[in-house]
């Protein structure tokens, strides 16, 4: 018996996101938690801040832009353009919406919070949260005095909870649509091109002390669950292979 078309159409999505669960949480066994205070080259720094802005506001906007290039480079129909683009928004859409809200739900500290704890900056990561916005960037400019640049510039600009990762819910919204789109076409280099971006951001996460990686496994679980919930439009799979096979034909 084969799946409903609705669940053939999202198999492809659910395997990039199992690829990249798996291949997060082999590198995550050997690297879950960075060194903060470590000294760290301009080459690492600027590779780890490059993968997490492209992820990141506003860089994820030229990611976005990249995407939405693959269906024209590929000369797809006008209504494809069209439906993809509108599903790839709600996609986005709902994800920002759910990363926003569970930040507030659950409340937990970001990593680098523990750091400014042991530098004794703040008495805890809770105390942290309770100063202004103006305090919290003063706490993190006393760090940059014994923690890299690298890492505390990102530390000011993120001084909001941890879990869920916006980064990783975005990556793994675009290995979910981007991945699953590239192998139901059977064309599994452009996979794995997202599907390794996306873990490299991820580790990136981890690197300049923003997350844990409960917070990265999680968000990826979240992206899975939103996946599930964008409508399908347009042919089902077994309807574009019979016209395929009939262009084919002629």
């Amino acid at each position: 018996m084969f799946p409903h078309p609705f669940i053939q159409r999202k198999l492809p999505g659910l395997i990039a996101l199992l690829l990249m669960t798996t291949l997060l949480s082999t590198v995550l066994v050997f690297y879950s938690q960075a060194n903060l205070n470590e000294p760290v080259s301009a080459a690492s720094g600027m590779f780890f801040s490059l993968l997490t802005y492209s992820a990141g506001n506003p860089g994820f906007l030229l990611s976005v832009g990249v995407f939405m290039l693959i269906p024209v480079v590929l000369k797809l129909p006008k209504k494809a353009l069209f439906t993809l683009g509108v599903q790839f928004a709600l996609l986005l859409a709902l994800s920002f919406a759910v990363k926003t809200v569970m930040k507030h739900i659950t409340e937990v500290p970001r990593p680098y919070t523990l750091q400014l704890q042991s530098m004794h900056i703040v008495d805890s990561p809770q105390a942290f949260y309770a100063l202004s916005d103006t305090a919290k960037e003063e706490a993190v400019s006393q760090a940059s005095q014994r923690v890299s640049k690298w890492r505390t510039a990102h530390w000011q600009g993120e001084t909001n909870y941890s879990l869920p990762s916006g980064h990783t819910i975005f990556t793994a919204v675009c290995v979910a649509f981007w991945g699953g789109f590239f192998l139901r076409r059977r064309q599994i280099i452009p996979a794995s091109i997202i599907i390794i971006w996306a873990v490299g951001v991820g580790i990136s996460r981890i690197w300049l002390g923003m997350h844990w990686p409960s917070d990265l496994l999680a968000s990826i679980f979240g992206a899975a669950c939103l996946y599930l919930c964008i409508p399908e439009w347009g042919l089902s799979p077994t309807k574009q292979s019979n016209r395929q096979e009939i262009l084919q034909q002629r």
